[in-house]
């Protein structure tokens, strides 16, 4: 390396010290999650609200974003070691090891609800439920009254693959509800206008949703903070959930 280029190169590492050490993000994605928030094809992501955040993210950022399949079981194992760096849609009571991620302020509200066939008694209760088999997503933590439900073999758990397949099980009756976030349940019964489904009145549980960074982001965790709260207070989060929730009426007609 001659004297000149190295003056150069000191001088742009000086100037701009993530330009020479770029790196691109890898946000993580939960395949169960669903539409709005993820479309998934053959293992990519193809689009949803996870997939336009990451994009509108690397551009305020100026980074590049690259979207990584990670199963609820891999979550943590993947935020350290690096195989993804960042994960949305997360809150820190669904992680064993809570303290050792960098946690984005709140995001929006979200709700387990149930769904169950429209021939069926409403499930209003914990105790509605009981003996009764509810369709789960594989991987996935639920309230504390529900967990405890099903150590106690009170209700029985029943992980299914996705939401698409809980959904076709549930219209045949071979599953009494299902459990999911309100928003994926209600695209869900948009594009299926003719499932015998409805809503249970139980709001299982509501909570906050978080983005959750492994110790190997590659931007400092306070610009990407600042970043996602700036996108919520602005209202543009909000915005980006309503279109991709739009996108299901659009659909069935």
């Amino acid at each position: 390396m001659t004297r000149h280029f190295q003056l150069v190169f000191c001088l742009l590492a000086s100037l701009w010290p993530g330009l020479l050490l770029a790196e691109e993000l890898r946000v993580g994605f939960g395949p169960a999650d669903g539409m709005p928030y993820v479309d998934v094809s053959d293992h990519a992501l193809l689009g949803g609200f996870i997939h336009r955040l990451g994009e509108r993210i690397g551009k305020d950022l100026a980074v590049t974003v690259s979207f990584v399949e990670t199963p609820n079981k891999r979550i943590e194992e993947s935020l350290k070691s690096g195989r993804i760096h960042v994960i949305c849609n997360a809150n820190p009571e669904w992680m064993v090891d809570a303290a050792a991620y960098h946690w984005s302020p709140p995001l929006f509200e979200e709700e387990d609800v149930l769904v169950q066939h429209r021939d069926s008694p409403p499930i209003s209760s914990l105790a509605d439920l009981k003996g009764k088999v509810l369709g789960t997503s594989l991987g996935f933590a639920y309230s504390v009254p529900l967990m405890e439900a099903f150590a106690n073999h009170d209700v029985e758990r029943k992980d299914v693959r996705d939401l698409d397949t809980r959904i076709n099980l549930l219209s045949r009756k071979r599953l009494d509800a299902i459990i999911d976030m309100r928003r994926a349940l209600a695209y869900e019964l948009t594009v299926r206008p003719d499932a015998p489904l409805v809503f249970s009145p139980w709001v299982v549980e509501r909570y906050p949703l978080h983005c959750a960074y492994g110790s190997r982001l590659p931007v400092a965790p306070e610009r990407l903070d600042a970043t996602l709260q700036g996108l919520r207070d602005s209202g543009e989060l909000e915005l980006l959930l309503q279109s991709e929730q739009h996108r299901a009426a659009l659909q069935d007609h």
